[in-house]
């Protein structure tokens, strides 16, 4: 079989050819005479001399993640182009977040559940807590940095390899192997503004022998809290004095009240929170986190024996503990917690029964969840060979596990423990009174959901020579799978019951098992071009059955040139949160634009409820993809790769479009989907109570860009080693439903990261500039809850440019020290108005990070 070695630039801080995966690409057998050694590429069953494959890979090693100075996975992928709307961490987590102290990457802006994260080659289990309500995804922040080798990123649809979820493409994360001796690692930083640090540790052990190897790693990460109140104008949800949106809330301290069925605002309320239709605003933006405080501790260990018979076993087991913490202002009360005053309360000054409208309990305290997550992962196995067919089974059991809790000390009040503090007169909900601790002990209790997700699967395959073809081989890869997986998310009683307000609860139960088979060929069509086919069967117990398949070709006219293209379907099974879902809450913020006209009141954005339930109906979402670029390698020091890729969704499942069912069912004061309270004061609408959704397989979208990749490598003789890279991604079209989101809000056109390493002796100095550039502020210009920048053209939010600076030391063969600064110039995010759902203050908080300039060191030691 012919030998190829084509050219495999280096990658630095992450900036990659994407067809790159590494530089070797043959070993030498000590019995056997330049015998190749084949490996199994990311994108591909098929064990390959060649890493270079068909498809695109973005491969960003160990090096490239020191050199990033990112001592988390999520911090490091959100730096990515390739990464886009719909990844997400622990920044801003608060009281309202569904998935608190976990972190998603999304691939091509097609979302967390888009993208499917692979350790080793293999799924891992999925979060126990939605993120976005029913959004399923595998939490990176359980993977720790200090175990990685390297992070293939595939930027191809890969269902016909892998199965469901990998519509835009994979991450899969190599974890350390083969380790020989002791290393540590210290790290400490902190912004030179904000307060705010990070301390990472960790230890990697290992050993092998001719016939065995073993490793131990582990790490350690903690960072403390950056608050709102910390942040000036990036803490406030009164935007309005910086060019903005006022989205303070209607639940206001002191609140409003019905006397006589006339909604009546508190005489207290002061006059710059004072709205025209009769609310008193309250700004919750300084109670909530930048960045939660943090703290996870894991360990991974693998093993390998090989047995006389020539079959090695295998173990890997990796456990996870985070903990985390979700902050909010105090409790909001509305007109659906049904309080109210009796006449003879020894605080009310309207001398009659009234009923409370909107209100804060700002003195029970901000409410506060206190989150730990556990994760384990074990996987064991056998892998051989057979005459020229490598084989390999596994069994692997996962679980993930979290439980959020908030005691009596952290804000959380029971409407039920509040009615009758207030009956007896001991609360005063009057102008803006702070009461008794005493009394408001009495009003708060203790809370506590949990979370849990399990996975058991097995697998096994087989890969080698299938047959001649003319001067050549045929490679095949075959294999089966069988998986099951389970997900719980149980709020509290008290949630179910209605007794606790303001705070967005899911509520979900949901199972199902899985069987695969799949298939892969590469033919040599000639000795210049390389033929792949794959084909992949997925049974699913809930749904039903799927087919995917995917043709790929490679073709090197030259040893310069190297041309591809691929083509594929694929598909996404509905999560188990989706499925499963019970009845669960959000707000939202928009213009009750119905009931301003009728009555002249709530003409003002402000925060309405939301409530969500699953579907058990849902069907699969289906993809196609291709992809077709060309690598220009014209020397050893220089390679330039182009790709244009495009990927179609249909049956996309979503939330019903908000717009359409106000449109149809919140004029009519009976409707049972848009629920409204009673009328008062002969109004022909009363406020909106409750708004009723669900999630169908309801939209389409097509997305499609072009990604271009250089290196560059310069020899300064005795002054070192300069490398450049760039990697950039243009997005050229998102469509979804009939709308271009190209350019809007959350959807920039261009990203790129560019990094310049200049290698001299001991030293090591690296340079990083990323980008992202601008895109239009607030989908919905007037906040009437209709999507409208397709219409109407809004303010351009900035582009931003961020340098981030890192230079080493290696003071000794097995000592190291590193001195960084991310952020450089300490840019601050673009103003943005924001899309009055997760982004309220001031900046697109999914795209921008408000963190500013980072300085740290590290120091790592080798024995």
């Amino acid at each position: 079989m012919k030998q190829s070695i084509a050219f495999t630039p280096s990658i630095i801080i992450g900036a990659t050819l994407s067809l790159s995966a590494g530089f070797t690409t043959t070993t030498y057998a000590a019995e056997e005479a330049k015998k190749v050694e084949r490996i199994e590429v990311t994108g591909s069953r098929i064990k390959r001399s060649d890493i270079e494959g068909p498809s695109p890979v973005q491969s960003i090693s160990k090096a490239d993640i020191e050199n990033m100075g990112y001592d988390n996975l999520q911090q490091l992928l959100e730096r990515m182009p390739v990464a886009g709307s719909g990844t997400f961490s622990t920044r801003g987590n608060n009281q309202d977040s569904t998935a608190n102290g976990a972190a998603a990457v999304s691939l091509r802006g097609l979302g967390a559940d888009a993208t499917l994260v692979l350790i080793n080659g293999r799924r891992v289990s999925i979060s126990a807590f939605a993120e976005g309500i029913t959004n399923s995804f595998v939490d990176i922040n359980s993977i720790p940095v200090s175990a990685i080798e390297r992070i293939d990123i595939l930027k191809d649809g890969a269902s016909a390899i892998y199965g469901s979820d990998a519509v835009a493409g994979v991450v899969n994360v190599i974890l350390k192997k083969d380790i020989d001796g002791v290393e540590v690692n210290l790290g400490y930083g902190g912004t030179d503004g904000p307060n705010y640090e990070e301390t990472t540790a960790s230890v990697v052990w290992g050993t092998t022998s001719e016939k065995s190897s073993a490793s131990v790693i582990i790490d350690y990460f903690k960072n403390t809290s950056l608050s709102s109140d910390e942040m000036g104008r990036l803490g406030t949800a009164n935007q309005s004095p910086y060019g903005g949106e006022d989205f303070r809330s209607s639940r206001g301290f002191p609140g409003y009240f019905y006397v006589d069925g006339v909604k009546t605002i508190d005489p207290d309320c002061p006059a710059e929170n004072a709205t025209a239709s009769g609310s008193c605003l309250f700004d919750y933006g300084p109670f909530g986190y930048i960045a939660p405080a943090a703290e996870r501790i894991g360990a991974i260990s693998q093993f390998e024996y090989r047995f006389d018979n020539g079959i090695t076993g295998f173990l890997e087991m990796a456990v996870q503990h985070n903990t985390s913490v979700a902050a909010g202002a105090p409790t909001p009360l509305d007109e659906d917690a049904g309080l109210t005053v009796q006449a003879n309360h020894p605080n009310n000054p309207f001398g009659q029964d009234i009923e409370i409208g909107r209100y804060r309990t700002v003195d029970a305290g901000a409410r506060q969840w206190d989150i730990e997550s556990d994760t384990m992962r074990i996987v064991a196995g056998l892998k051989g060979e057979i005459n020229d067919w490598s084989w390999e089974t596994a069994v692997q059991k996962g679980r993930s596990k979290s439980m959020q809790t908030g005691d009596r000390s952290q804000g959380w009040v029971r409407t039920d423990f509040l009615q009758q503090e207030i009956d007896a007169g001991n609360y005063n909900p009057f102008g803006g009174t702070y009461n008794d601790p005493a009394v408001v002990d009495r009003i708060t209790t203790s809370l506590v959901r949990r979370g849990e997700s399990h996975m058991t699967s097995f697998d096994a395959n087989i890969t080698g020579e299938a047959f001649s073809f003319g001067d050549d081989v045929v490679m095949m890869a075959a294999g089966i799978e069988y998986r099951e997986e389970d997900v719980s998310d149980i709020p509290d009683d008290q949630f179910q019951r209605g007794l606790i307000f303001g705070t967005e609860s899911v509520s979900a139960s949901a199972n199902r098992d899985q069987y695969a088979a799949y298939v892969e060929f590469s033919i040599p069509l000639a000795e210049t071009l390389e033929l792949q086919l794959a084909g992949r069967y997925d049974d699913y117990s809930d749904f039903g059955t799927t087919t995917n398949p995917k043709v790929a070709l490679r073709w090197a006219p030259t040893d310069e040139i190297t041309v591809r293209g691929s083509w594929a379907q694929g598909f996404r099974a509905p999560s188990l949160a989706q499925v499963g879902l019970g009845p669960s809450q959000e707000s939202q913020f928009f213009v009750d634009t119905y009931r301003c006209q009728a009555t002249g009141k709530d003409c003002s954005a402000l925060d309405y409820n939301i409530e969500f339930a699953g579907n058990p109906d849902l069907q699969p979402e289906e993809s196609e993809s291709w992809n077709v670029g060309f690598i220009w390698a014209p020397t050893a020091e220089f390679g330039l790769s182009v790709d244009v890729w495009s990927i179609t969704q249909d049956n996309k499942i979503d939330e019903q479009e908000f717009g359409p069912i106000y449109a149809s069912e919140c004029n009519n004061q009976n409707s049972t989907v848009c629920v409204r309270l009673s009328p008062n004061g002969g109004d022909a609408l009363g406020t909106i109570q409750k708004i009723f959704s669900t999630f169908e397989n309801v939209s389409s979208q097509e997305v499609s860009g072009v990604d271009i990749s250089t290196n560059y490598n310069h020899s300064l003789d005795d002054l070192g080693l300069l490398k450049f890279n760039l990697e950039w991604a243009y997005q050229d079209k998102f469509e979804k439903d009939g709308r271009d989101y190209t350019g809007e809000y959350g959807y920039p056109e261009h990203r790129f990261i560019f990094s310049t390493n200049w290698e001299m002796g001991a030293f090591n100095t690296n340079l990083n500039i990323s980008y992202v550039g601008e895109f239009e502020d607030t989908p919905d210009i007037d906040f009437d809850g209709n999507l409208d920048f397709d219409t109407n053209t809004s303010r351009m939010v900035d582009s931003q440019t961020l340098v981030d600076l890192q230079t080493s030391y290696r003071v000794s063969d097995s000592a190291k020290v590193s001195l960084g600064i991310n952020n450089l110039f300490d840019e601050e995010p673009p103003f943005a108005i924001g899309d009055g759902d997760s982004d309220l203050y001031g900046y697109a908080s999914g795209v921008h990070n408000p963190r500013g300039r980072y300085i740290y060191t590290k120091v790592s030691f080798s024995f």
